[in-house]
């Protein structure tokens, strides 16, 4: 094989093309001026110079793959009941106010009810966030094509929709910014019955959300009869937290070989399952134990894994004589 060193003729090429594009540039927007009047044209400069700060500062390609990616994670989250007392005074130390003693006195039954409104308003503002982003994605698209168009005038005779479209993308950004937050839950009877003289501080709910729980694809491993399965939590919460680890056999070929799946809980972020099938291919999911205050969870991490092959077929010499092993052994780490 040869290599050459690229001679001076190639940089010169590369220069001769840059200042080609300057010209014609130059060239198309001298003629462009020369359709307009000199006010014209510099109302119609100060529009897009103003047009393309937009597209590039509140509306920009970077700015719009961030909320995408916020968006894309919200949608991985779960979704809780947050139990807070309306007003409470600087340094009351009354017990009653405790979000988990409060969660005792409230109706189980109006709770439930409150945890579908939870659920309901949840899915409707998970809607609403991917369409506003939608608007936001066509809004760049159609102003960029805009920003491109080689006439002038038809810029400038339709720059009073241009400044609208401005306003309107400007507004649909401030709400989708707003709606990214989980807001109040609105409630229309009280949740808290009077319980004799004691005064039960009123109370409000809120709509909170909680990481989603991922396995470290690079942590967990196969191995040929057992797995070791790590996940994490990008945010650590203040107090530990149950999980819920299912695993399952792809295509088992025998009814005794469909026995080979199983929901653990587990209150660690490690675990390994043993005696699994050597050479084939398992499903794994985690996820949160289901709490008292979710109210919508429509995500869980899974991963497939596939474990090594065995030893070739035949006795084995230390396996003779031993007593067969149960199907799965677990163990927590």
């Amino acid at each position: 094989m040869s290599f050459r060193v690229p001679g001076p003729g190639l940089g010169k090429m590369k220069l001769d093309s840059a200042q080609s594009s300057l010209d014609q540039e130059e060239a198309e927007e001298a003629e462009d001026r020369q359709l307009l009047e000199p006010a014209a044209w510099r109302a119609y400069m100060e529009r897009r110079t103003a047009l393309r700060e937009f597209l590039t500062s509140d509306l920009s390609p970077h700015l719009l793959r961030r909320h995408h990616g916020r968006m894309e994670l919200l949608q991985k989250c779960s979704f809780h009941i947050e139990i807070l007392p309306k007003h409470l005074a600087l340094g009351d130390q009354n017990p009653l106010v405790l979000p988990s003693t409060m969660l005792q006195l409230i109706d189980p039954w109006k709770f439930q009810r409150m945890k579908k409104v939870g659920t309901a308003q949840t899915k409707i503002q998970l809607l609403l966030l991917g369409d506003l982003l939608e608007q936001l994605d066509r809004g760049r698209a159609e102003l960029g094509a805009l920003l491109e168009s080689p006439d002038p005038r038809p810029f400038l005779a339709g720059w009073g929709l241009v400044a609208r479209r401005l306003a309107e993308l400007s507004a649909v950004m401030d709400s989708f910014l707003a709606m990214m937050v989980p807001g109040r839950l609105h409630m229309k009877h009280r949740l808290v019955s009077d319980i004799g003289a004691t005064k039960i501080p009123h109370i409000r709910l809120m709509l909170s959300t909680k990481m989603p729980v991922m396995f470290d694809r690079k942590g967990s491993v196969a191995h040929q009869d057992w797995a070791s399965l790590r996940w994490f939590v990008t945010i650590q919460p203040a107090a530990p937290e149950q999980f819920e680890l299912r695993f399952k056999l792809l295509d088992p070929r025998t009814q005794q070989e469909s026995t080979q799946c199983g929901t653990i809980p587990v209150a660690a972020c490690a675990f390994d399952i043993h005696n699994l099938l050597p050479n084939r291919s398992y499903r794994f999911t985690v996820k949160r134990a289901e709490s008292y205050t979710l109210v919508y969870e429509p995500w869980r991490d899974s991963l497939t894994l596939q474990t090594r092959p065995g030893p070739p077929e035949g006795p084995s010499p230390s396996r003779l004589g031993k007593p067969g092993l149960p199907l799965t052994t677990l163990s927590e780490r």
